[in-house]
């Protein structure tokens, strides 16, 4: 018996791993302070930042407000397309030309469509003070579905100037994830003008959807990028469990439904398999489900804590999560913003370095993160 017991290390050695651990603690506590820019926004999906230091503020039904940096919101931009707004149907992304000083052109996806039919759609745009003018649609996921949730819907820039788009599975679809031929429950890369980059994985439609670049998602509601080493990450919503951070590679299986951490509603398997060769392994995976919405990678320099780190945005929990990745991995994940105590549904690195986030209600909110003072 006395083989097994604990040996108790000396009294001074307990007491610097205390303080060790205090330490560590303080360093995560980030010295930040939140200012609320603007609000009214009736459930803001999306942000970005014009060049002037104006915001562009997307809704959900269907709305697009230039805020100035006073924090005076204006009236919707005209020339806007119709949505289709149920559910989880309406506007979600809004991202900016890598060369909008030249031309001024902006890019919106949103739900499109009627009941029987609706599908993610992306238009490409010029701003023109208060109104969208020459909208033009340059992409629509096919195929089109009747179920009005698990759209995707967010859009990033590559450093060659492709943009990818996120699609959902419809919930109703999820085998169309693993059919390369659908463009349901992928991450698609196209050229401004919706044309297919020649060096897609699939681009020559003998083994899949020319547009597709990613498969195996169920409805990704995160994606950034690492420009300095041209790293893809992307999260997504799990069932009951199983949300994932992922490293995005092109041609690569990302699991969903014939591999997943999660369960149906109901309680029954969606899959008896958590991993399987040839699949990709998430990064990050949470179970219970924080239902993950907005994704920053912090490359500032307000918090030179932060460099390199992602920033989650978890809805049911109320907060953002704060990823320390090393080396690709995560390491450690810390609960910020608590005391907001909001659904946050978007985050972004502005110009400034400063975190922006967007709060999820009827009575949404713009909120800076800061130094503080």
């Amino acid at each position: 018996m006395a083989g097994n017991r604990l040996k108790r290390k000396p009294e001074s050695m307990r007491y610097l791993t205390a303080l060790i651990l205090i330490f560590s603690c303080t360093l995560l506590k980030a010295d930040y302070s939140l200012e609320t820019v603007a609000e009214g926004f009736n459930f803001p999906w999306s942000i970005a930042f014009l060049p002037d230091g104006d915001y562009l503020v997307v809704m959900r039904s269907g709305e697009i407000r230039i805020v100035t940096p006073q924090g005076v919101v204006g009236e919707p931009l005209t020339g806007a397309p119709e949505s289709y707004v149920r559910s989880q149907g309406g506007y979600f992304d809004i991202i900016l030309d890598p060369d909008f000083e030249i031309n001024q052109q902006l890019y919106l996806s949103f739900a499109y469509g009627t009941p029987a039919e609706n599908g993610t759609r992306i238009i490409k745009a010029t701003l023109n003070a208060s109104a969208l003018e020459a909208v033009e649609p340059i992409f629509t996921v096919s195929p089109l579905k009747d179920t009005p949730v698990h759209y995707g819907g967010r859009m990033l820039f590559l450093g060659d100037g492709t943009l990818l788009l996120s699609t959902g599975d419809g919930f109703d679809y999820r085998e169309a994830a693993q059919d390369k031929f659908s463009q349901l429950g992928k991450i698609i890369r196209i050229n401004t003008d919706g044309s297919i980059p020649a060096d897609n994985p699939f681009a020559d439609g003998a083994e899949g959807n020319p547009a597709v670049w990613s498969y195996g998602h169920r409805n990704t509601q995160g994606l950034v990028i690492d420009t300095a080493s041209d790293t893809v990450y992307s999260h997504e919503h799990g069932p009951q469990g199983g949300d994932e951070l992922n490293r995005v590679m092109p041609g690569k299986n990302y699991g969903w439904p014939m591999v997943t951490y999660g369960i149906n509603y109901s309680g029954a398997y969606v899959s008896p398999f958590n991993r399987s060769p040839g699949i990709e392994e998430p990064l990050k995976f949470w179970v219970p489900s924080i239902a993950p919405s907005g994704l920053a990678y912090y490359a500032g320099t307000a918090f030179p804590d932060w460099q390199g780190d992602l920033f989650v945005g978890a809805l049911v929990n109320r907060e953002v999560r704060r990823l320390d990745l090393e080396d690709g991995k995560v390491i450690a994940e810390e609960p910020l913003f608590t005391e907001l105590e909001a659904r946050i549904r978007d985050i972004r690195v502005g110009p400034d370095g400063y975190l922006y986030l967007l709060t999820d209600s009827a009575n949404g909110k713009i909120v800076r993160v800061r130094p503080a003072r």
